[in-house]
């Protein structure tokens, strides 16, 4: 018989709709119950593609005798941390603080009140990995709930007090300056591994965030380190078996240093931060190998992760037909029946596939030495390295075919506002820097099913929708990420809809999120539901804090809209964590890129004329093309000027010259003369000094 969950969209709640265990979802019903019946709360919070989260559903909440214990002694409440971000992070810091570390299935046991006073992550169902079984534990709660209640209840109280300290938070004193994202700089090289790239040992997790403040910093100084830490790690990462090599895409994180053997979910919050720094990679160095990456990803997610009518889907699972990474691997035979012996050899040569296999007997493809290594062998012939590029492409896409017969691991269909809008911004750069039109369609795609379905009657947004269902109070990360996403659809394809919805979000968080006593934003807004505490968010961790990306939405509408209040708020969430940023680079990632766009002197760039122009394209293209993460843009047709020029400045007065389109470029609030040919446009890009004279 299926418990309560059968009535959840959540296919992670789905998942546990048949468990024995007579689960909550989490409500004012379940924490009702818990206290009429004063019993504590399990609650299990994890995601559906969560490997551990199945071990753990498998062993322990499909058995019997342990849900009779649950449902004897406990109130069970399960929550999908991707629906509810906000129940997750409180009870997150509490795990974290219990235990020095945290992570998914997560385990906690809380008063009726909600305050929690135990905690773990997978509990296994009899003693083994030196850990307690899950019966064991349940018995010791259900024992300390009877014997040392005053205990428990003293050790949540204290631990509720603990947690509330985001809320206490006040900006620090002190210069913003960009010696702070020096001394950031210098704490990320020295957490960075010379030999496998990335930022410490194993696990490893691409960190696209630090990887984009590393291009940032380069760019700013002219320091070749932090572009070549960058390179180095970005070719680790495509080359491993962290990237789906067939298809496209990356999968979680590595679970050894050589980003080999990865847990094999696919993301699509990391697919969209990681689309976006390969392109900004392409973008400085021009090398075909990251615009490759770039668009391989971006076309897993349009081909696997894209609902009919526009949305973005969360997850794909790593297990499939009950085994982890099925889909993904492969054996020496499989490869031969597929390719033919001769071109099988020379294929599993490259990817390192052997007999042995390097993950339970079959091989995860990866490459140890890329096609661009081979050429520049002083041994290496031309005609031979063609030959073996041209081989490579057919066997991958018939390998791609062969897999595609498989059965392939489940999907996450539910879309996520704050992930599709980092999805929206992957697609909109890609699309206009690559000259992409299917990738801007589908941001606009995107953006269109967002206003249209995740919004309520009074423009605040849902943060989840799923089978024509939207639900769950957006979270500041929503707002804020869709924004972003909204000013770079605005910012290549000058629809100022786009621009001016991005205002209208940025605007709902000031009412509803903003602190007007010390400043930044809470992570809910002030008519959310009342949890144990309501915190602020700064920790860029697997993908951007609330507050990073409202800081970095607020700068470019500042400079697009010319509002110095959206830059003043930016500033005060700067001086929440100006005395972290230096220390901690890694878990203030966007932040440190918000911070450097800030600091950096202001660029806009304005083109006037007809969309469909070719001359009006070349410009916009060439703006488009170039890495300038200092800039806005800005742009319109001759007749709209003067309706527009009242809301975006940068359009105000600006005409045609000579009758032909023509681009504006100011910074540092000296404006270059109007130019009306691209190679002219490209030299003021690229050149320091303003260009007055005629």
């Amino acid at each position: 018989m299926p418990n309560r969950l059968i009535h959840a969209t959540s296919p992670y709640l789905l998942q546990h709709a048949h468990n024995p265990v007579d689960w909550w979802e989490w409500g004012p019903e379940a924490l009702a119950r818990a206290r009429a019946e004063d019993k504590p709360i399990f609650l299990s919070i994890g995601y559906a593609a969560c490997h551990w989260c199945h071990v753990m559903a498998h062993e322990s909440f499909e058995d019997p005798e342990i849900a009779a214990i649950l449902n004897e002694h406990f109130i069970s409440i399960k929550v999908d941390r991707e629906e509810r971000p906000d129940i997750d992070a409180i009870y997150m810091d509490a795990l974290i603080a219990m235990t020095g570390h945290g992570g998914w299935p997560m385990s906690m046991f809380l008063t009726p009140e909600g305050e929690p006073f135990y905690g773990g992550t997978y509990f296994p169902p009899v003693e083994r990995y030196g850990m307690p079984s899950f019966r064991r534990v349940l018995h010791s709660i259900i024992r300390s709930w009877r014997e040392q209640r005053d205990q428990v209840n003293r050790s949540a109280a204290a631990m509720r007090r603990n947690l509330a300290y985001t809320a206490d938070l006040k900006p620090q004193p002190g210069d913003l300056t960009p010696d702070l994202l020096d001394a950031a700089f210098d704490s990320l090289a020295h957490l960075y591994d010379d030999y496998e790239g990335g930022f410490g040992s194993r696990p490893k997790f691409p960190q696209a965030m630090a990887l984009e403040f590393l291009l940032r910093q380069h760019a700013r100084t002219g320091d070749p380190a932090p572009l070549a830490m960058a390179e180095h790690t970005l070719r680790k990462m495509a080359n491993g078996g962290i990237y789906d090599q067939l298809g496209g895409g990356f999968h979680r994180y590595s679970t050894d240093d050589h980003w080999l053997i990865p847990h094999f979910e696919k993301m699509l919050y990391d697919n969209a931060l990681l689309a976006r720094v390969y392109l900004y990679a392409w973008q400085i160095t021009g090398k075909p190998f990251y615009r490759r990456i770039v668009e391989e990803t971006l076309d897993y997610g349009l081909r696997e992760m894209t609902h009919p009518l526009g949305g973005f889907f969360s997850t794909q699972d790593a297990d499939s037909e009950g085994e982890e990474g099925k889909f993904f691997v492969w054996t020496p035979e499989e490869i031969r029946v597929a390719l033919g012996d001769a071109v099988a050899e020379m294929v599993m040569r490259y990817y390192g596939v052997t007999e042995r296999g390097n993950f339970e007997g079959k091989n995860i493809l990866h490459v140890e030495e890329d096609l661009d290594a081979l050429a520049q062998r002083p041994d290496a012939r031309p005609e031979h390295v063609a030959y073996l590029a041209e081989t490579l492409t057919e066997a991958r896409k018939r390998l791609f075919e062969a897999r595609e017969q498989r059965v392939k691991p489940a999907r996450d269909e539910k879309v996520l506002a704050a992930w599709n809008g980092l999805m929206m911004r992957a697609l909109a750069e890609a699309g206009g820097a690559l000259n992409r039109s299917d990738y801007v369609e589908a941001a606009r795609r995107n953006a269109a099913f967002i206003l249209e379905h995740m919004q309520d009657a009074d423009g605040r947004l849902f943060r989840s929708w799923k089978d024509g269902r939207a639900q769950f109070s957006a979270y500041l990360e929503d707002y804020a990420d869709v924004a972003e996403g909204l000013i770079a659809l605005y910012q290549v394809t000058f629809e100022p809809r786009w621009l001016f919805e991005a205002e209208r979000l940025l605007e709902i968080i000031h009412q509803h999120f903003w602190d007007d006593v010390q400043g930044a934003a809470f992570h809910t807004a002030d008519d959310h539901e009342q949890l144990i505490v309501r915190r602020k968010d700064f920790l860029d961790n697997a993908e951007p804090s609330g507050n990073s990306a409202y800081a970095s939405a607020a700068i470019r509408l500042a400079r697009l809209l010319d509002r110095p209040d959206l830059l003043e708020r930016a500033e005060v969430i700067f001086r929440f964590m100006r005395h972290r940023l230096p220390a901690q680079p890694t878990g203030f990632g966007h932040l440190l890129c918000a911070l450097d766009l800030f600091l950096r002197p202001s660029r806009e760039i304005a083109i006037i004329g007809e969309p469909d122009d070719p001359a009006m394209q070349a410009l916009r293209q060439t703006a488009l093309r170039s890495y300038l993460p200092d800039a806005v843009l800005a742009g319109c047709a001759p007749h709209q000027v003067e309706a527009l020029g009242s809301r975006i400045p940068l359009l105000a007065g600006r005409t045609l010259v000579n009758g032909r389109p023509a681009a504006y470029v100011c910074r540092n609030f000296v404006c270059n003369l109007p130019v009306t040919q691209a190679d002219a446009l490209a030299a003021q890009l690229h050149s320091e000094e303003p260009n007055t004279k005629g």
